[in-house]
């Protein structure tokens, strides 16, 4: 008599963990590298739209799936392949205030298995100009630029998504300030300063916050693990300073001149909407959920010290 043979699944503790990260650039391609004392528990996948940056992720070790966010059909292949999702990606700028980049990435996914944990990188500008107040992450959204209320709507898609039943993602948020690197392309305040670019006078400056690329991936990874359900975090250092004081460190770091300063009115006759953007929202950022529930405990406390490196 013939026995038949019962294919068994293998034990959890032997499966991959499969990560799919949407937007692996920079801040992606450090989270990976900080996987490295697990490498083999975890398979890294990277959707990407650029055959030129496919190379690049595949010598870092990651499995490239071809794909572009702005077409859907392409998104197809990503269905039940993933149990986590880390997405860095920006939204596009088709729509004034949606994202439809996120809600195409959402419609595929639910083609097959959904992943477990989902991190969104958004950014702290959907908080609007807080005219210098501490904001913490319960504070009311009041975006003031399009960029910034395209990702409120990419927040409320994927929470929403989240919240819809049981059985689907557990969605983490970051809001993220500026990031900022030494060995980051556009990472430092070097090329501003060289091009003598002016800042805000005293009397208008703003209050900017910060965070070290490398710290952002760790970020990154914590929320991944030990986020919690639909949660929100602040993913800032502990700096937080005006504007024109951060330059002026930057450049007494290189040996630059200070940048000039002007006041706002004479800023917007001069500068570029989009600088001048950045100009006109003032804001400080708590960081104790980041520190308290994820545990993270910065390697770069302040830009001073980032920027020394």
């Amino acid at each position: 008599m013939m026995h038949r043979v019962r294919s068994r699944a293998l034990p959890a503790r032997f499966r991959r963990h499969r990560l799919l990260i949407v937007g692996c650039g920079d801040v992606g391609t450090r989270l990976v590298h900080s996987l490295q004392p697990v490498p083999r528990r975890v398979q890294v996948l990277a959707l990407n739209s650029t055959p030129e940056r496919a190379e690049a992720l595949r010598a870092a070790g990651i499995r490239v799936l071809a794909g572009n966010l702005d077409e859907p059909s392409t998104l197809r292949r990503l269905a039940g392949l993933a149990h986590s999702l880390v997405h860095l990606a920006p939204p596009g700028t088709a729509s004034p205030t949606t994202d439809p980049r996120i809600r195409a990435l959402i419609a595929a996914l639910r083609r097959g298995r959904l992943p477990q944990r989902v991190v969104y990188g958004s950014t702290s500008g959907v908080y609007g100009n807080r005219q210098g107040r501490w904001t913490e992450e319960t504070t009311q959204p009041a975006p003031l630029t399009a960029r910034a209320q395209r990702r409120v709507d990419a927040e409320q898609a994927l929470r929403q998504w989240g919240r819809a039943g049981q059985g689907l993602p557990a969605v983490r948020i970051l809001r993220i300030p500026g990031i900022y690197a030494p060995d980051r392309e556009g990472g430092t305040p070097r090329e501003r300063l060289q091009r003598g670019t002016p800042v805000l006078a005293q009397q208008d400056d703003v209050f900017t916050n910060h965070i070290h690329a490398d710290d952002l991936a760790r970020a990154c990874l914590r929320a991944l693990w030990k986020g919690a359900p639909q949660r929100i975090y602040n993913a800032n250092d502990d700096s937080c300073s005006r504007m024109g004081d951060y330059f002026d460190m930057a450049a007494d770091l290189y040996g630059l001149p200070r940048p000039p300063r002007l006041p706002l009115a004479q800023a917007r006759e001069q500068l570029p909407p989009t600088l001048l953007s950045f100009m006109q929202e003032s804001r400080r950022l708590h960081n104790r959920r980041l520190k308290r529930e994820l545990g993270l405990v910065l390697r770069y406390p302040t830009p001073e010290q980032g920027l020394r490196v």
